[in-house]
């Protein structure tokens, strides 16, 4: 494989059985669309859709792909899924994904992204068809002391908020799969991904910037933050799944060298606050205003937290392909063209385009 050639990484999934979990997810979606454009053969397994509108609905993935609806904290259902699939390539990114909800439902949050990886990686085991495991926690694994330098793979994992501590003992859990079971299967690959937030069109989860922003725009209200000076590795959804395709090719190649942890985060240089990028949005889309909401006994939220790439950037060859502005007019575009009515596939289509320019 030689991962200096996009044009091989993107065909190796040609004609390939893939199983993605959370595919009908906001990072899910676009990875499962892009697969479909690629030729592969997906099966996803996900919980019903969650948010209206949705964009996994919107693409009419449902009727490209093989789509099951399922509980990764279902072993049973999981494992068949997974066998009678027959996959070469897994991407597992289901989860409990909302800090806040992490709050409100600690148990739901550890069952889902502990117990669910556990039985994903378990199916994994049990499933020899499977050469190449991609498995997406979060940049928010790691113990944040929000220092000014990046976090590197082998930096200390924690958590302070219980999704945290669930990203942390997830990576914990796939270590111990890792090197336990998976080191000596021959014609078999795992690595662990670790992307900083990443903003896209499509996303409607609450609780998020983005969607927030979209939101109070569409209803005429002003955009309420709750903590304006918090930097985040504002990245487009695109940035992390074109690391995602990258390593799952890497490793059903090499699995000796590129198995292991991995971070995809932008430059620090592109790092802007929660304010900086409600006004863009504001900006890019022609209407709306943001306020600042005060803070009464507001639950802990990390002010400040990116990751050092270098690993990616030096041995995998990744790197950031669009800078902030691109990025947030990319995702501003999206959006408006979902508010005017638009043909959300050919926006969707056109932006993967944009970015993969391999592809025309």
């Amino acid at each position: 494989m030689d991962l200096n050639n996009m044009d091989e990484i993107l065909n190796s999934y040609k004609r390939k059985k893939v199983f993605i979990t959370g595919h009908t997810g906001f990072k899910g979606s676009w990875l499962t669309y892009l697969l479909t454009e690629l030729g592969a053969d997906v099966r996803g397994f996900s919980l019903e859709m969650d948010t209206e509108p949705n964009h996994f609905k919107l693409l009419n993935l449902e009727n490209k792909i093989d789509h099951i609806v399922g509980d990764i904290t279902d072993l049973f259902s999981l494992k068949k899924a997974l066998k009678e699939h027959q996959p070469e390539f897994v991407f597992h990114l289901a989860a409990q994904a909302i800090v806040k909800d992490s709050y409100d439902d600690p148990v739901k949050t550890f069952n889902t992204n502990i117990m669910g990886s556990v039985n994903l990686l378990e199916s994994v085991k049990e499933c020899d068809s499977v050469r190449s495991l991609v498995y997406i926690t979060s940049d928010k694994c790691y113990e944040n002391s929000e220092w000014i330098w990046g976090y590197r793979e082998n930096d200390q994992l924690g958590g302070h908020d219980p999704y945290s501590a669930s990203k942390g003992a997830s990576e914990l859990v796939f270590s111990a799969y890792s090197r336990s079971f998976f080191l000596e299967r021959e014609n078999f690959g795992s690595a662990s991904a670790r992307a900083g937030n990443v903003i896209g069109g499509g996303d409607w989860a609450k609780n998020r910037i983005i969607p927030d922003c979209i939101r109070a725009i569409e209803a005429n209200l002003p955009i309420k933050l709750r903590n304006p000076k918090a930097t985040r590795p504002w990245q487009h959804v695109l940035e992390p799944i074109n690391g995602y395709l990258m390593l799952g090719a890497a490793v059903y190649s090499n699995p000796e060298i590129y198995s292991g942890a991995w971070n995809f985060g932008p430059s620090t240089s592109e790092v802007r606050t929660v304010n900086q990028v409600a006004n863009d949005i504001v900006e890019f889309i022609g209407k709306g205003s943001v306020e600042i909401e005060k803070n009464h006994g507001q639950q802990h939220e990390a002010n400040l937290l990116q990751l050092n790439c270098d690993k990616a950037k030096q041995i995998l060859g990744w790197s950031q392909r669009w800078g902030s502005k691109k990025t947030i007019s990319s995702t501003a575009k999206w959006y408006k063209v979902f508010l005017d009515g638009g043909d959300i596939e050919s926006i969707t289509k056109e932006q993967i385009y944009d970015f993969y320019k391999e592809l025309l």
